[in-house]
C-alpha cells in the first residue's frame, strides 16, 4: 500500500450510528455520501489513481455487502463516466 486516504472512510460517529444494523443501510449510504462531499480533493486524487492503477478499497466491517467501501466504489465509478 502506498497511499492511504483515511479522510475518505466513514466517520467514527457514522460507523457507531450504523452499528451494522441492516435497517439503517440506506440511510448510512446517504449520510456517508454527505460526508464525502467535503472531501473533493481526496476523491479527485483517488479517481486519478484509479485510472492508472488498481485501487483496493479496504473496510473493517465483517459484512461484504454492507460496508463503507461499497458507496465509495459507486462514487468512483460514477466519476469515471
Amino acid at each position: 500500500m502506498d497511499l492511504w486516504l483515511k479522510e475518505l472512510g466513514p466517520s467514527t460517529e457514522l460507523c457507531k450510528w450504523f452499528s451494522q444494523e441492516l435497517a439503517k443501510w440506506k440511510e448510512f449510504q446517504v449520510r456517508y455520501r454527505k460526508e464525502l462531499r467535503d472531501e473533493t480533493r481526496a476523491l479527485t486524487l483517488l479517481k486519478q489513481k484509479s485510472k492508472k492503477h488498481t485501487v483496493a478499497l479496504m473496510y473493517g466491517a465483517r459484512d461484504e455487502k454492507h460496508n463503507g467501501a461499497l458507496p465509495l466504489k459507486r462514487i468512483l465509478e460514477d466519476r469515471k463516466q
